[in-house]
């Protein structure tokens, strides 16, 4: 969703138009809240803040499918230290 200079709204306005704001957001209209003219909080309907947990998660899945890649190709490298190394190199 693409943010125009009217979804961004100051503190202040926010508090006398929540209602109207948060109707806004609901349809859709994200808005950006700022306060003293840095971005503060932000008004997002519910089914699109799930959409973007449900994104973190799945760039989080998919960044550990490419660990276990990397991992698997270590292996076949034969580019992997025994446990007994790094115990004796970490003192562990």
């Amino acid at each position: 969703m693409h943010l125009t200079s009217k979804d961004i709204v100051p503190l202040s306005q926010m508090r006398l138009n929540f209602t109207d704001l948060a109707d806004e957001a609901r349809q859709g209209h994200e808005k950006m809240i700022t306060k003293n003219g840095e971005s503060y909080i932000a008004l997002v309907d519910p089914d699109r803040l799930d959409y973007y947990h449900r994104l973190e998660r799945e760039h989080i899945h998919l960044h550990l499918l490419q660990e276990v890649e990397n991992g698997l190709h270590d292996i076949e490298q034969q580019q992997v230290t025994s446990v007994d190394t790094l115990k004796q190199k970490y003192g562990r």
